[in-house]
């Protein structure tokens, strides 16, 4: 008997599938593991990751390192995937300032349009003037309200007000003249003074109308065409916000300072095109699927894409020891989405969303780094180390011990970094093709089209469903159903959109709700594992006819996602391909295919060109 260990290493985990082989080639499977992957997919990084899961499935197996016959590694293909904007403005607020946000309480109603006033100068204001009152920090509320009292008993008219702390409210209910009042502005002591000023506040459960629009704006400011043309973006900053505050000077403008996205230019074996970025994602995947099988791709110097191509290469460069200019793009990815900007010169965080094309880029690499990664494998092992199969020749062999699966048979590989496809038929060839993109860039573009900035929040998000916590003993689900709890909610759960993980309700510091964030999220991976699933499918099918394959097999720590395989079998339907989540050996269900695969097919090579015992593996406990 031979004790080999598969080892699966992909972009998130990396998985091991222990097993004896004998000498009539028959696999008697005896443990698994699963851990992290060790820095990027197919470097000398994963080497602890590595090392780590084989002792794992060897203590599973009640095996020592030193009874170990080979270490099986899959040919691990690196995939970096990265952020391509379409048009990456900013939004640049010259001698002109707008106030924009959603506190908690802002105090008041309406519209407010006047010139600001420091509170300190209120009681200098002319009867009849009409004034915006800037209260800086240290004023206290009870101070503030009796001033703007004061002012109002003599003919001022005081329309709004803008407020350093959270006391919009505590002013509001002490006035006897309510105006609109914005307050947790940490900077207003940047208001500009002496200006005209407009102040808005909506109704509890409405958006801000006026200055979210740009004729709006021009009515307030009485601005003419080409003016309400440079003021457009300041208004689309505003869309959806409850309060906000805009000032403007005599010498007031906006300007818009462009980086252009550029230009992507795919070299196919046979041809080359060119395509521009802000041509949209639809023309950028049209592109190279003519020009397919891709042979490599150039970024535009001085563009945002040629920027992020180079990272790429250089990133591949550095941690694969290649010379930069041997570092090919295998595969690319585009997607349409939006991207929060933050626009310099507003006062509370302002931002502006933009159109954005996310790109997803696979870099071709030789066998020269996984041979290091072998190498450094052997010494930290002490056994021999092989690279035995591609991805995904190995998780079709793996895919094959699902209960009442056989060839011929298709397969969908969805990991962290790529999405792989792959066929088999009744003979022994097996066709497959890599895809760049996959759970990593679904997490990006949850995080950027949400303006998380938080990767790990991002993917709690990706992968379970969403409640609102309406009060301390129920939540109201995403699907509208209600869950009642015995004992309270946490309290910084209350009245918030949240995740309901594994670990418990995880709330999501924003202001989306849940229909929002739950149409990010399926967005974002229609737009990569559906797109993915069926340009690969497409590639490996027979004569690139979809309508080909009878059975598809969804493999990979994303088939284990609550919507991705349900979204890839509608998609599927309409070419009546049967379509479902595999489960390798009868009991890992997607998982440890690639692992199992490698085992299988080492068995393969090793004793004769024949049908190999594959089997299943039970799933009771061993004595």
């Amino acid at each position: 008997m031979t004790l080999v260990v598969g080892v699966d290493i992909g972009n998130s985990t990396t998985e091991a599938c222990a097993a004896e082989i004998g000498e009539d080639g028959a696999i008697r499977y005896l443990s698994e593991a699963l851990t992290r992957t060790s820095g990027v997919k197919g470097t000398t990084e994963n080497v602890a990751g590595v090392v780590d899961v084989v002792r794992r499935a060897l203590t599973a197996a009640g095996r020592e390192c030193g009874e170990l016959d080979a270490v099986l590694v899959n040919e691990a293909t690196p995939v970096i995937s990265g952020l391509a904007m379409e048009t990456i403005t900013e939004t640049i607020i010259t001698e002109s300032t707008m106030i924009g946000h959603n506190p908690e309480t802002p105090g008041g109603v309406g519209l407010g349009m006047g010139s600001t006033v420091p509170f300190a100068d209120l009681p200098g204001c002319v009867a009849g003037s009409a004034v915006i009152c800037v209260i800086g920090a240290g004023v206290d509320f009870e101070d503030a309200a009796a001033g703007i009292n004061a002012a109002t008993a003599r003919g001022v008219k005081v329309t709004g007000a803008v407020v350093h702390a959270d006391d919009a409210n505590l002013i509001a209910n002490r006035l006897r003249h309510p105006i609109p009042i914005v307050d947790e502005v940490t900077l207003v002591e940047k208001v500009p003074l002496d200006m005209p000023a407009a102040v808005e506040v909506a109704e509890q459960g409405h958006a801000i109308r006026t200055l979210s629009n740009s004729y709006g704006i021009a009515t307030v400011f009485e601005l003419d065409a080409e003016q309400t043309r440079v003021i457009a973006p300041v208004a689309r900053a505003l869309v959806g916000n409850r309060s906000a505050v805009v000032v403007r000077t005599p010498a007031g403008d906006v300007t818009d300072r462009r980086i252009p996205a550029g230009s992507l230019t795919l070299i196919g074996e046979k041809t080359r095109h060119t395509v521009t970025m802000d041509a949209g994602a639809a023309h950028i995947m049209e592109t190279a699927r003519r020009v397919a099988p891709l042979a490599d791709a150039v970024g535009e110097p001085g563009t945002h894409v040629g920027g992020m191509l180079a990272r790429v290469r250089d990133t591949m460069s550095e941690l694969t020891a290649m010379p930069v200019g041997e570092v090919r793009i295998r595969d690319v990815l585009a997607a349409d989405t939006f991207v929060p900007q933050r626009v310099t010169g507003g006062l509370a965080g302002e931002f502006a969303l933009e159109n954005a094309v996310a790109l997803a880029a696979m870099v071709r690499t030789s066998k020269g780094p996984m041979k290091l990664l072998a190498a450094e494998l052997r010494d930290a092992l002490g056994v021999d180390v092989l690279i035995a199969g591609v991805e995904a020749d190995m998780a079709v062999l793996g895919a094959l011990t699902t209960p009442g699966t056989d060839r011929p048979v298709a397969i969908l590989d969805l990991g962290g970094g790529s999405t792989d496809a792959a066929v088999a038929a009744d003979g022994t060839d097996i066709h497959s093709v890599h895809m760049a993109g996959a759970g990593d860039l679904v997490t990006k573009l949850i995080d950027s089209e949400l303006g998380l900035d938080d990767l790990d929040l991002a993917e709690e998000i990706k992968k379970f469903p969403l409640a609102k916590a309406e009060s301390f003993f129920h939540l109201r689900l995403e699907d509208g159903t209600v869950r009642f709890f015995d004992d309270p909610l946490p309290a910084d759960t209350f009245a918030r959109v949240v995740v309901l993980t594994d670990t418990g309700l995880h709330p999501i510091p924003t202001r989306h709700g849940v229909e929002r964030i739950r149409q990010v999220r399926r967005e974002a991976k229609r737009r990569v594992f559906v797109v993915n699933a069926l340009r690969a499918l497409e590639r490996v099918a027979p004569g690139g006819n979809i309508r080909q394959i009878d059975f598809v097999v969804a493999l990979g720590g994303s088939a284990l996602d609550f919507e991705i395989p349900d979204m890839i079998a509608d998609s599927l339907a309409e070419y009546g391909i049967v379509c479902g989540t595999g489960n390798v050996r009868g009991c890992q269900g997607p998982r440890n295919a690639v692992a199992t695969g490698l085992v299988a097919g080492y068995a393969l090579s090793t004793t004769y060109a024949g049908p190999v015992a594959v089997g299943t593996q039970s799933c009771a406990p061993r004595p």
